[in-house]
Formats: C-alpha cells, structure tokens, sequence
C-alpha cells in the first residue's frame, strides 16, 4: 500500500463506479485515460478486497479505446501477444515491450520536432515505422539465442549490430542536417 501514498487512489464498488479519493468524486474510464494521458499516476483498487486492480482497469480502457476509433494495435500484433500466454518465452514480452515503449515515447518529442519539420509528416511516420521494425528484429535476435540451439552466432554481435544501428541514425541525422540547412536561408 505504500504505493497509494504516491499516487491518487480509485476506488472500485461492486457497482462497478469509480471513485477518486483524492477528489472525492466518482469517476469514469474516459476520466482516468484522461488522467493517464495527463501523466497523473494513480492505481486502482477493488473496495470489496482492497486488491490493487490497476492493471485490469487499464487493460479495460485499452478495449474502450481500440472499440470506440482507429485501431492503436495491430490485428498481428494482438495475435503475436495471444501466441506468447503461455509460452516459455512469456517471461520476457512484459520488459521487451515496456523497453521498446519507453524507447519510442524518448525519441517521440526529438523526432516529431526535427523530422517534422525537415521531411515533412509522411516521411516521418516511416522513420517511426523503421525504429518499430528495428525493434522487433532486436527481439527476434534475443528470442532466438535464448532457445535451445539458437545461438548468437548466426547474427551479428549485438556490439556490430549496434555499431551499424548507429551509424545509420548519423547518416540519417546528417541527411536532416542537410535538408534544414537547405531550408534555413528561405526563413530569413
């Protein structure tokens, strides 16, 4: 419990309401996403079993979403993360995908501000869309040398891999470099 002193509680009833203590007020899914998006931590907790529920309310807002507008997730990739209950591989989904999250949500704000302005919307989502494949190849590499009779050894070392990776992000921060410098003598 020592987590609710750093965060607002929500409470749930049997009735299925909400109700945030720190306002004092009955809330919504709709609410607590707003509250998410505001980046305001809270957790959720069942009234009847004082039992943290947060990860089930979440998990409800996340159906609301892909329900009510365009879809977030992937049909693929929902089937992928079906595939992985159960597997012997379960353990390590929860940090590749809070990693490759983290990772994305970083580089969001630099890319937006500077591919944004340099290349213009469509080229940036296919940068988004090359740092998504990028990662989910790393992942394909470490599930393939954590099976039996994988091995590292077909791919290159993740010491080669990372030196290509950067090298090609120079290239491409050179190529943006270029392009604003292209564009700075129009603004003035």
């Amino acid at each position: 419990m020592s987590r609710a002193k750093q965060s607002t509680v929500i409470r749930k009833y049997a009735n299925r309401r909400l109700y945030d203590t720190g306002t004092s007020s009955y809330v919504t899914l709709q609410d607590l996403a707003a509250m998410v998006r505001a980046n305001v931590d809270f957790m959720v907790i069942d009234a009847r079993s004082d039992e943290d529920i947060t990860h089930e309310v979440l998990t409800q807002i996340i159906l609301e979403e892909e329900t009510r507008g365009p879809h977030l997730l992937p049909v693929n990739f929902l089937r992928q993360l079906i595939r992985f209950y159960g597997d012997e591989l379960q353990a390590m989904v929860p940090a590749f995908l809070e990693y490759s999250i983290g990772q994305f949500a970083r580089e969001q704000g630099k890319m937006r501000g500077i591919a944004g302005e340099a290349l213009g919307a469509s080229t940036l989502s296919e940068k988004l869309g090359e740092q998504v494949r990028l990662n989910a190849e790393s992942f394909e590499r470490a599930v393939r040398a954590a099976l039996p009779g994988e091995g590292p050894e077909e791919e290159a070392s993740p010491a080669e891999s990372r030196a290509a990776d950067i090298g090609a992000l120079r290239d491409e921060l050179e190529a943006m470099r270029r392009r604003l410098d292209r564009l700075a003598p129009e603004s003035e």
